[in-house]
């Protein structure tokens, strides 16, 4: 039966829960990072997914849960995808696999990024009020660790990663957290990533190249997992990225985490001691993992990821006052 059109949403409807690294631009909703995610719930039978693809070289990858079904993989290839769901009420769950990072999502247009337009419903489908999360506010701040890539295997494109396998991620989850996900492959403090994104100390505070990371309200807790790309670091460029975190949070706790590998983990800690920050503490999470934990001696594999994010997990309850979900 074909699909009848009825009631148009826009991205920015309260019936549509947006979480993680948003900009907001006249109809539509645009995001650059992993991990990200929207939500809605309806009754009814089917629904549109709009998306704007001009431009798009390379198709983002989204997981789609409906209801408690398992997660199904869509790349935006298109500017439609269509859910369908036996007449009832169900809750819809789309999360940002991966946007890709060997090509340009910094500065639009865009080559990968996922440009959410709305939902077209079903003549006979109605939209309900999801309630609003409830739970902290956590951001995270790294590189190709913390975007997912080369979770699932060693395919260095969008089939290898995946932001929900993150640490970060996983985290976030266990804390029933709104949760920031900001992973740029390739980036350090000081170093550029991969597809035009810029330095750490000058991407932070942007959702993307022109659009300010707007935040209604501080979040709880901030973690930086930057530092491994660098091929050289200075205190004072690690405090300075530090600072310019702090100027935007002026009371949020700071996470400061050594790389997993150990690299510049003593120049980090004397960053962090020259601050003389109360909020402010310094984790060394070297030997959380080790070589065999990672797909190819760097990057974590599903389960080395796990691993990391049972030790953050638990240090994060002792230096922060999360608490994990019961």
């Amino acid at each position: 039966m074909p699909f009848e059109p009825g009631e148009v949403v826009a991205p920015s409807d309260p019936r549509i829960v947006l979480e993680g690294q948003w900009g907001q631009q006249p109809g539509v909703a645009i995001t650059v990072n992993s991990g990200s995610r929207f939500s809605f719930s309806y009754a009814g039978e089917r629904v549109q997914l709009l998306f704007d693809t001009d431009g798009l070289t390379v198709p983002p990858h989204l997981w789609i849960t409906v209801d408690d079904g398992e997660p199904a993989l869509h790349l935006i290839e298109g500017p439609v995808i269509e859910l369908e769901a036996p007449d009832g009420r169900h809750q819809v769950e789309v999360v940002v696999k991966d946007v890709n990072e060997h090509v340009n999502r910094w500065n639009p247009p865009f080559e990968c990024a996922v440009v959410f337009a709305g939902l077209v419903l079903d003549l006979k489908t109605r939209l309900r009020l999801s309630g609003r999360p409830g739970g902290p506010r956590l951001e995270f701040y790294g590189d190709s660790i913390t975007q997912g890539v080369l979770a699932l295997s060693d395919h260095p494109e969008s089939e290898g990663a995946d932001g929900t396998a993150s640490y970060a991620y996983l985290t976030a989850r266990a804390f029933g957290a709104t949760s920031y996900q900001v992973g740029f492959g390739s980036q350090g403090i000081s170093k550029p990533g991969n597809g035009e994104v810029p330095a750490g100390v000058d991407s932070f505070g942007w959702n993307f190249a022109g659009s300010p990371a707007e935040r209604v309200e501080p979040s709880d807790v901030v973690v930086i997992n930057l530092g491994v790309n660098d091929p050289t670091l200075e205190i004072e460029e690690y405090a300075g990225y530090v600072r310019r975190v702090r100027t935007a949070y002026p009371s949020t706790r700071i996470v400061a985490l050594t790389p997993f590998n150990g690299k510049h983990a003593d120049t980090i800690q004397a960053a962090v001691k020259t601050l003389d920050d109360a909020n402010l503490v310094c984790i060394d999470s070297t030997g959380w993992i080790t070589e065999d934990d990672c797909t190819d001696l760097v990057h974590p594999t599903v389960a080395g990821h796990a691993k990391i994010a049972d030790h953050l997990i638990t240090a994060l309850e002792t230096h922060t006052s999360l608490r994990r979900r019961a």
